[in-house]
C-alpha cells in the first residue's frame, strides 16, 4: 500500500519539473529573440550611420525630395493645428492656479518653457512616430513581403542606402523644423487666450516670457527633436525590413513600429532631459531660474 502511494508522487514531481523545465526553456527562447533582435536593430543602425558616408546615392533630389514633402510639408497642419490646442490646454489650466496667487503674468514664462522643452518636441515625436513612421514601415514592409529588396539586392543596389537614408535624413532634418512650428502655433494659442479670454496683460506675457526662456532652452528642444527624428526614422525602417510575410505581418510590424517609436520617444527624453539640465546648470555656474523673482 505505501509502495503503491508513492508512485503519484514521483509522478506528480517529476511533472513540476518538466513545467518548471518548459517555464525557464520558453524564458530563455524568448529572452534570446530579444538579444539577437537587439543585435540585428544595432547593425541596421550602424549600417545606416554608414551609409550616409555614400552620400551620391541617397542625396538625390528625386530620392530626398518626396520624403522631406511627405514627413515635412503633408504634417504641418497636424502639428500646427495640435501645438495651437495646447497651449490653449495649457493657458486653461494654469492661469486660474496663477491667478488665485496674484502671478498670472508670468503664466506666458511657463507656458512656453514647458512647450520649448518637453511638450513641444515630444508631442511633435509621438505625432510623427504615427503618422509617419507607421506608413514609413508600411511601406519598407510591402516592399519586402513582394520581394522588391531582394530584386535591388540582385541588381547590386543597396537598399539601406537607397531606401533608408533618404527616409532616415529627411526624419532627421524635418522633425526639428515641425517642432518649431509647433512650439510657435502652441505659445501663441497660450498667448491668446492668457491675453484675450483671460484678459492679462500681453506686454507682461511677452517681457516674463523671454526673460524664462533662454537660447539654451530652444538648444534643449531641438537636440531632443533631432535625435527623435534619427531614433523614428531608424525603428520604422527596421520594422519594414524585418516584417513578416503578408498582409498579418505588415500590420503587426506597423504597429510594433509606433510602440518601440513611443518608448524610445520616451527613454530618450528622459535621459536627454537629466544630461540638458545639468548642462544647462553647469552652464550658469549652479544658479537655478525661478518662476517667482
Amino acid at each position: 500500500m505505501n509502495g503503491g502511494a508513492a508512485v503519484p508522487d514521483a509522478t506528480s514531481q517529476s511533472g513540476s519539473a518538466l513545467s518548471l523545465l518548459g517555464m525557464l526553456m520558453a524564458l530563455g527562447a524568448r529572452v534570446d529573440r530579444s538579444l539577437q533582435g537587439a543585435g540585428n536593430f544595432t547593425n541596421f543602425a550602424i549600417e545606416t550611420v554608414r551609409g550616409f558616408i555614400f552620400f551620391w546615392t541617397w542625396l538625390r533630389w528625386d530620392r530626398l525630395a518626396r520624403q522631406l514633402f511627405f514627413i515635412g510639408t503633408m504634417s504641418v497642419p497636424v502639428l500646427a493645428i495640435t501645438g495651437a490646442f495646447i497651449g490653449m490646454i495649457l493657458a486653461i489650466e494654469g492661469y486660474l492656479q496663477f491667478a488665485a496667487i496674484g502671478q498670472e503674468a508670468r503664466l506666458g514664462g511657463v507656458i512656453n518653457i514647458s512647450l520649448t522643452k518637453q511638450i513641444g518636441p515630444v508631442l511633435a515625436a509621438v505625432i510623427l512616430a504615427g503618422r509617419v513612421g507607421c506608413s514609413l514601415t508600411a511601406e519598407l514592409g510591402s516592399m519586402r513581403v513582394t520581394e522588391q529588396l531582394d530584386a535591388m539586392r540582385a541588381m547590386a543596389a543597396d537598399p539601406i542606402r537607397v531606401l533608408v537614408c533618404p527616409r532616415v535624413a529627411a526624419c532627421v532634418v524635418m522633425i526639428p523644423a515641425l517642432t518649431i512650428v509647433s512650439n510657435a502655433c502652441g505659445v501663441f494659442g497660450g498667448w491668446w487666450v492668457t491675453t484675450q479670454v483671460y484678459d492679462a496683460n500681453s506686454e507682461q506675457f511677452w517681457r516674463f516670457s523671454s526673460a524664462m526662456v533662454t537660447w539654451f532652452d530652444l538648444f534643449n528642444g531641438i537636440t531632443k527633436s533631432l535625435v527623435f527624428g534619427f531614433a523614428i526614422g531608424v525603428i520604422s525602417c527596421y520594422k519594414g525590413f524585418n516584417c513578416r510575410p503578408g498582409a498579418v505581418g505588415v500590420g503587426r510590424a506597423t504597429t510594433d513600429s509606433f510602440v518601440t517609436s513611443f518608448l524610445a520617444i520616451v527613454f530618450i527624453n528622459l535621459v536627454l532631459a537629466k544630461l540638458l539640465n545639468e548642462i544647462d546648470l553647469w552652464r550658469t555656474g549652479g544658479v537655478l531660474r525661478a518662476v517667482f523673482t
